[in-house]
């Protein structure tokens, strides 16, 4: 498929501007056509291996851009807009060089040829995800998009303004391991190794704190090219041990097992897969379907064969109560939960209270995870500071007490 820019004019006489993917010039003038617009001029992009890989490993859609997007079509639309109208004020308010904005306009051509706004976004399923692609399926078809979309918007502005949450809290730590990390490798690469240089020229006795520091600083100095060579032979052993679901499983598993951090997972997987749920069941998807899509968007693999394995149970016709409580993999409160908007008839409402709740529960905890570092980046700090103070001085005391 090549690009093609296009210069054109609607049956109100207003230009409009964009970009559509087609196999060649005639067939992007067809689709212009079909769109119910005059094609004024029509340009090739022109081939550029490094803008296709620029726009590969840099050019996304953030979940913010996500919820903003939805939330001015939802406003937009519920003021009366028709939803071709709505597209094309959001394209024009939108950077031409960004994701969003060929989202937009691809998504726009598909509305003006007679498709769904669901079909427009699926060709962009992996920046919004399968569940906002069967929300708005769902919500087409059953004459309800205005709702969905306001329902979308609340559920992705919890969702980032939680993820914000998360990330905000963890800057503080992040930034002092890091710093500590290069301070380290710049003194055992460039500062230790001059300084034993020195004491070797004065003949100075070395202790064994200092014999351990001149290994590690000699070989890091001679091999630091094995550091990001290493770095990048996990990262792909883990690349390919992830097309594993046994070692997905056994991976996941065990986070889930890390003291602090394993709670910490599980709080924020529950929070964003039932909430996840509520809303899909709110546009009235089918709870077995809207089970599947869970699956297809909990990060974590036990949480995923958990809820293939629910939603396999209730298409049997067993109650999603009881499907629930045989997986031993949910906490109480929600398998009690679920119990009771089963019951009432009020599953969706229910879930996303739970998910309101495990929302909370994960902040708290990111609270405490942050607490708990604090101290013990300062005691680790300590320990390597008084570590390289006693290495580096025990030769000086040495060499003075000799004289």
């Amino acid at each position: 498929m090549t690009k093609f820019f296009y210069k054109a004019k609607d049956w109100n006489g207003k230009t409009i501007k964009g970009i559509l993917d087609s196999e060649n010039k005639k067939d992007a003038l067809e689709s212009i056509k079909a769109g119910g617009l005059v094609p004024l001029n029509i340009v090739q992009e022109g081939n550029s291996v490094f803008n296709d890989m620029y726009k590969k490993l840099f050019s996304r859609v953030s979940l913010k851009q996500v919820s903003n997007f939805t939330r001015q079509l939802s406003t937009m639309m519920t003021s009366g807009l028709a939803l071709t109208d709505a597209l094309s004020l959001l394209k024009d308010q939108t950077d031409k060089n960004s994701l969003m904005f060929e989202i937009l306009d691809y998504t726009l051509t598909t509305v003006r040829g007679g498709h769904s706004l669901s079909d427009g976004l699926q060709k962009y399923k992996k920046n919004f995800g399968e569940a906002y692609i069967a929300s708005i399926d769902a919500g087409e078809e059953g004459g309800v998009l205005e709702e969905v979309l306001t329902k979308l918007a609340d559920n992705l502005e919890k969702q980032n303004e939680f993820a914000g949450k998360v990330k905000g809290a963890m800057i503080y730590p992040v930034i002092v391991i890091i710093g500590m990390i290069v301070v380290v490798i710049i003194m055992m690469v460039v500062v230790i190794p001059k300084l034993m240089g020195l004491y070797a020229d004065f003949g100075a006795k070395m202790p064994a704190s200092t014999q351990a520091l001149m290994a590690v600083s000699g070989f890091m100095s001679k091999f630091w090219f094995l550091i990001p060579i290493m770095a990048a032979g996990v990262f792909a052993l883990l690349k390919i041990g992830n097309q594993n679901a046994d070692f997905r499983f056994k991976k996941d598993n065990l986070k889930l097992k890390i003291p602090i951090i394993g709670p910490l997972t599980q709080k924020t997987i529950l929070a964003t897969t039932i909430r996840t749920m509520s809303m899909l069941l709110s546009a009235g998807i089918s709870l077995v379907d809207a089970l599947k899509i869970v699956s297809s968007v909990a990060a974590n693999e036990p949480f995923r064969q958990a809820y293939l394995k629910i939603s396999e149970r209730v298409q049997k016709g067993f109650s999603i109560a009881n499907s629930f409580e045989e997986t031993s993999i949910f906490p109480v409160i929600v398998n009690q939960m679920v119990a009771t908007g089963e019951a009432t008839g009020k599953l969706d409402s229910v879930l996303l209270r739970v998910s309101d709740y495990f929302s909370a529960e994960a902040e708290q905890s990111v609270k405490t995870l942050t607490s708990a570092i604090e101290p013990l980046i300062m005691i680790m700090l300590g320990l390597g500071v008084g570590f390289l103070v006693i290495a580096v001085l025990m030769p000086i005391y040495n060499l003075t007490s000799s004289m």
